[in-house]
């Protein structure tokens, strides 16, 4: 079971935090990622790494304004956002999924395991 956490309401060029925490098995062999959708928009990657590193990817949307990052022990993935902009108002999802090879890491239909979701929304 995947739960994350942390969106809000924010101005732009302010930060959030979103955590994804882990429950019911450990993720040393998943790739876990982070992906958004905003109203009447379609459901797009945001970042992805392997938990046990490597290997990682962000969507150019973000780069350099988003970071994703682990806490092994607390089996919790995260999604620092800076900088923020309107246009990364929507709904975060947190997902994880085993035996993702490096070109799908964007691709939500490659994760198994999905997050209920958290709000953020980017005030102008």
């Amino acid at each position: 079971q995947l739960q994350a956490s942390g969106g809000g309401l924010v101005e732009a060029g302010g930060s959030l935090r979103l955590s994804c925490a882990a429950s019911g098995r450990t993720l040393s062999s998943y790739t876990l990622g982070w992906f958004r959708q905003a109203p009447g928009k379609e459901r797009e990657f945001v970042s992805a790494m392997r938990w046990r590193g490597g290997a990682a990817a962000t969507a150019d949307s973000v780069k350099g304004r988003f970071t994703i990052s682990r806490d092994n022990a607390k089996n919790t993935v995260y999604l620092q956002m800076n900088n923020l902009k309107p246009e990364d108002t929507a709904t975060y999802y947190c997902a994880a999924g085993s035996g993702i090879i490096i070109s799908s890491m964007s691709t939500s239909r490659a994760y198994d395991y999905w997050g209920q979701g958290t709000q953020v929304t980017v005030s102008s």
